[in-house]
């Protein structure tokens, strides 16, 4: 994605930041030691650290490779209810940081 983008959007002046970041995560794949380079340098351009957590965390967590490991041992019911608890959970935590941050 453009630079430009991550500025624009991402930004502390953008509410809708946290969503979108941890939207953002989700087609990507990455371990948790892969992303802090991502996470330093988004960090650099001035996002706000819990859009960054939120970001990192959905990532890791809920990547589309990710629910097709998962996809083999849940089912599908649980899989959604699984996804939607943890979106959910880092907006909040994303939230809470830019806040406390």
């Amino acid at each position: 994605m453009p630079q430009e983008f991550f500025e624009k959007y991402t930004s502390s002046e953008n509410f809708f930041s946290v969503p979108l970041a941890v939207l953002i995560g989700i087609p990507l794949y990455s371990n948790a030691t892969g992303i802090i380079p991502i996470a330093e340098a988004l960090f650099n351009k001035g996002v706000p650290v819990g859009t960054i957590l939120a970001m990192m965390m959905s990532v890791v967590a809920i990547s589309f490779p990710e629910m097709i490991i998962l996809r083999k041992v849940l089912k599908l019911r649980l899989l959604v209810y699984f996804t939607l608890f943890l979106f959910t959970a880092f907006i909040f935590v994303g939230y809470v940081y830019n806040f406390i941050f």
